[in-house]
């Protein structure tokens, strides 16, 4: 009998076109795919039940503990990247289950942090829509904000790891100075990258016209970002959120947002994702920019993931996995 495998979440439907999937199917293995996210666990059990391979995308859909017991013919988990904080590996583990995953590269992820602090400092997409006719009353010819300048501004970087040190490299080219905190960052590794160190979380939001966050979703890093700190920034600052929902506080965003405590926010993580369409973030105009959790979705991302995926479910098959995570 053919083993079953899913492939998770592809919202673009193009897992299959992504890599050469024929050292799977060759090897009498059923692919499914799909397209959409289902929150509600008992009809996710009834959907997964049957697969002993599943092949999901980052944290689109979690798989807790709670999930997983209830599985019993899955064999094989194949994540991309290689680290998940929404799968629970000890209890992978525990069930006899393999959890395996992919590299990821990291320079898509740059390219939309710059994609949004842009959008926000030129005010892209609001312009955007005043482009048609000078004449009509709705969409008044160059009437928007003022557009934000770079040059001479501080870009403020809580986080400074790889995806750190790539955003402050280009900061730099466009003559802006960049700064950073962390719960670890120390002054010498600051300035191994030529890069300000902030002493206090607090100093830097103070200090900034931009704050982009790139830190691991954990329980010290949730709400890191909240009312107390949103009221430190400038009435002229925008804040960039690349990391996950959780961090930045939404509550405290939208209120902050909504007073014009910040001028603006751009997002690509949220706490539910999809993102609801009637969640408040949606209710904000021009005051936010919204991406879908894009920020790592390209074409050359997605060929490692699925060419790697692929490999994962081939080398277990013969029983040599790679890229095992448990």
């Amino acid at each position: 009998m053919a083993l079953k495998l899913a492939i998770l979440d592809d919202y673009q439907s193009v897992a299959l076109e992504m890599a050469d999937w024929t050292p799977v199917t060759d090897r009498d293995v059923d692919i499914t795919v799909f397209t959409d996210t289902i929150q509600d666990q008992d009809a996710l059990v009834s959907r997964l039940e049957p697969f002993a391979i599943l092949c999901i995308m980052r944290e689109r859909t979690p798989f807790p503990q709670s999930l997983l017991q209830r599985l019993p013919n899955l064999k094989l988990l194949v994540t991309t990247g290689m680290r998940n904080l929404a799968v629970d590996i000890a209890a992978a583990t525990s069930l006899g289950i393999t959890v395996v995953g992919t590299q990821v590269p990291s320079r898509s992820t740059t390219e939309h942090i710059w994609a949004l602090i842009l959008g926000l400092a030129r005010n892209i997409v609001l312009d955007a829509t005043r482009t048609g006719t000078p004449a009509d009353p709705a969409l008044p010819w160059q009437a928007g904000r003022l557009a934000t300048g770079l040059h001479g501004k501080t870009l403020g970087l809580i986080g400074l790891g790889r995806l750190g040190v790539s955003v402050a490299e280009i900061a730099k080219v466009f003559g802006m100075r960049v700064i950073a905190w962390s719960q670890n960052l120390t002054a010498e590794r600051a300035a191994q990258v030529g890069v300000e160190f902030a002493a206090t979380k607090q100093s830097l939001l103070a200090d900034s016209d931009f704050v982009s966050v790139h830190v691991v979703l954990s329980p010290r890093s949730v709400d890191l970002i909240s009312t107390a700190e949103l009221e430190l920034m400038k009435k002229t600052a925008f804040l960039i959120n690349t990391s996950r929902g959780p961090v930045v506080n939404q509550t405290a965003l939208v209120a902050a947002l909504r007073h014009g405590t910040i001028a603006g926010a751009a997002l690509d993580v949220y706490n539910v994702e999809p993102l609801p369409a009637d969640d408040e973030l949606r209710t904000l105009g021009d005051k936010v920019l919204l991406t879908p959790h894009s920020a790592y979705v390209t074409d050359d991302t997605y060929t490692t993931f699925f060419d790697e995926t692929v490999d994962d479910v081939v080398q277990w098959l013969a029983g040599q996995p790679v890229r095992v995570l448990n």
